[in-house]
């Protein structure tokens, strides 16, 4: 191979097509604007949604509800899912995620009181209820917020 025998790949360059070159070129004259309007203007056009001076679908819907930009997206997890790991285990949040129990762990985990726990585990979570903390101690499990 030789650095001057380098060529493209066979249909991969491709030259641009230049309007308004003559009526020779098939695209003179107008240069694929049609006649007039304000399409046909230079800088003109209309902008994306613009329909004609009518009530733009965006301002026909009606508007409901506000979302908090600094809201966190906190993944539930009630205490009786705890029940598959093995007696005495610490339960990370990547524990969990390795279980199946969370797919995405999002802004943060919090363990919920629904349920019982039958083994003594040590849970790291970001965040517990009350309830949850007092069915984890009671079987002789730590509650350990990260």
């Amino acid at each position: 191979m030789n650095l001057s025998s380098l060529r493209p790949a066979e249909g991969s360059k491709k030259d641009s097509f230049r309007t308004g070159r003559g009526h020779g070129s098939g695209n003179g004259k107008t240069a694929g604007k049609g006649h007039k309007g304000q399409k046909a203007r230079s800088g003109g056009g209309v902008r994306p949604g613009f329909e004609g001076g009518q009530m733009p679908l965006y301002r026909r819907l009606p508007k409901r509800g506000f979302t908090c930009r600094n809201s966190k997206d906190i993944v539930a997890i009630n205490v009786d899912m705890l029940n598959r790991f093995e007696d005495g285990a610490v339960v990370t949040i990547d524990a969990m995620v390795q279980a199946g129990i969370v797919k995405n762990t999002r802004d943060g985990i919090k363990i919920l009181a629904k349920g019982d726990l039958t083994k003594k585990l040590t849970v790291q979570a970001n965040a517990f209820s009350a309830g949850a903390v007092e069915k984890i101690e009671a079987v002789g499990g730590k509650a350990e917020v990260m």
